[in-house]
């Protein structure tokens, strides 16, 4: 058993870090009070083959392993969570297009999409439907051209900014097995959004209600076939887990750096608060608990990469574990700033925010421990 990076993943990580400290990190605070990130950032990371970490070699993809994209993740997210995340939700779309869509389809979009010419968003949740997915009421209605749709998605990271959305709809009447999943391109007649949300957290990333109303696509933008969408949503699922258990490890990791450096430079009693015994087993307490995550994290990707069959039970697992660490160090690391942590120039709030939201999408974590306890009964 062999826990040491190769030197490949070793590069793969330092490329996107180096990346993340030179164009984002100097800019998240910015980008957050403009509540938007720049479209013209999104070329330049898939200049980097960050637009299709898992997509395919034969579909122009980078073809890495779900451990490498935790490293991708990990190491964006030391700049800005927020960013990092967004991204993610990019590349959950662009494997489901790649996985599920026939030629035709992948010809027409996967080339904008791998360039990040085409930003995708991804498009499940509705007002009524979180936790219980399957209960999504989005119509799509059968047409001479292809379908009709009619309803509302919530919550959704990039409406109203991203390029294409990648939804999830109601063919069928037949429960999950009545769902399939659409391409709609942003321009599209009947698609409209709500106002941007106001959040707690993740503000660079513009949140919105995405609205369709007698919104007609072809039926070339059929992603599959139909009924099948709601497996193909859970199947990305999985993968994304990580990728927000990778998010939470790298912003955590920074906020610990950041109060390692601000603990030698404060004084109170006469010396540097790093030199109080009580102090330090805080920090000795957030470094085991990270390095705890971190492993948990890589063996729950490499189960997925091999095709375990406790694989869904280890993501779930790890995004609870990980996310839940995650906030915690940033919390920890905000009281040990005092009350120059709870300032916006120290950057550690903001992680406080950005993290918090971890614990609720991707599936919440009361969902993962349902996905754990359930499997557990069944093997018994």
């Amino acid at each position: 058993m062999d826990f040491a990076l190769s030197e490949e993943q070793t590069a793969i990580f330092d490329m996107a870090y180096a990346f993340g400290q030179e164009n984002i990190a100097p800019f998240a605070q910015q980008w957050e009070k403009d509540e938007t990130i720049p479209k013209d950032l999104w070329p330049q990371i898939a200049e980097l083959g960050f637009g299709g970490l898992y997509v395919s070699e034969e579909s122009g993809g980078s073809d890495l392993s779900r451990l490498d994209a935790t490293l991708v993740f990990e190491a964006l997210s030391m700049a800005c969570p927020s960013v990092a995340a967004f991204l993610s939700i990019h590349n959950m779309c662009a494997k489901m297009l790649d996985s599920f869509a026939d030629d035709e389809l992948k010809s027409r979009v996967m080339a904008d999409v791998l360039s990040m010419n085409t930003v995708l968003s991804y498009c499940l949740t509705e007002p009524g439907s979180g936790s219980d997915a399957a209960a999504l009421k989005t119509k799509a209605t059968r047409t001479n051209e292809g379908y009709t749709l009619n309803g509302t998605k919530a919550f959704i990271s990039g409406g109203g900014y991203s390029d294409a959305y990648v939804c999830m709809v109601r063919t069928s009447d037949d429960g999950a097995a009545g769902v399939s999943t659409v391409y709609v391109e942003d321009g599209t007649e009947g698609l409209s959004f709500g106002g941007l949300e106001d959040k707690m957290g993740w503000r660079s990333q513009p949140t919105a209600q995405v609205q369709f109303d007698n919104c007609n696509i072809n039926s070339d933008n059929l992603v599959g076939e139909e009924g099948k969408g709601f497996k193909y949503a859970m199947k990305g699922l999985d993968g994304g887990r990580l990728n927000i258990s990778a998010c939470s490890l790298g912003a955590a990791q920074t906020a610990l750096n950041k109060t390692l450096e601000y603990m030698g430079e404060r004084k109170a009693f006469g010396k540097s608060i790093d030199q109080f015994q009580g102090l330090q087993f805080r920090l000795a307490d957030m470094e085991i608990e990270l390095q705890a995550a971190r492993v948990f994290l890589r063996q729950a990707a490499w189960k997925l990469d091999t095709g375990a069959p406790d694989a869904t039970k280890f993501c779930a697992m790890a995004k609870k574990f990980v996310t839940e660490v995650g906030s915690k160090v940033v919390d920890q690391c905000l009281q040990l700033h005092g009350g120059y942590g709870y300032l916006a120039d120290y950057g550690i709030e903001k992680l406080v925010r950005d993290l918090r939201v971890h614990q609720i999408l991707e599936g919440t974590n009361e969902i993962m421990r349902v996905i754990v306890s359930r499997d557990m009964l069944k093997n018994r």
